[in-house]
């Protein structure tokens, strides 16, 4: 069975940072590209960050603040999130895929809350 599990979400000040990782099992993690992608309340999904073999690319509102990075031996994807703002405030989720477009995208995590406040 393919899982994908997202975690480190939370409560953050603006300005501040947070962690998030998403463990994968039940298919060949290394073997795919990886997203993340967040949904705000009210709004439709949108691409956050991809990598693509060694390769990572980043929406322009996230460029410079964010860092995606993955770790296959222990099929974990992480989204390093700096510098937060409450435009970040999102439901976080991780998924197999890699187009902007969020075209053929497998498989989806259950998401993690994001919420930045003061």
């Amino acid at each position: 069975e393919v899982q994908l599990v997202e975690s480190g979400g939370g409560l953050v000040q603006p300005g501040g940072s947070l962690r998030l990782s998403c463990a994968a099992s039940g298919f060949t993690f290394g073997s795919y590209d990886m997203s993340w992608v967040r949904q705000a309340p009210g709004k439709g999904p949108e691409w956050v960050s991809a990598i693509r073999g060694g390769t990572t690319y980043y929406a322009d509102y996230v460029k410079g603040r964010f860092t995606i990075s993955r770790d296959n031996a222990k099929n974990t994807l992480y989204l390093q999130m700096n510098s937060l703002t409450p435009e970040d405030t999102a439901v976080y989720y991780c998924a197999t895929g890699a187009s902007p477009s969020l075209w053929g995208y497998d498989y989806w995590g259950q998401g993690t809350q994001v919420t930045v406040s003061s």
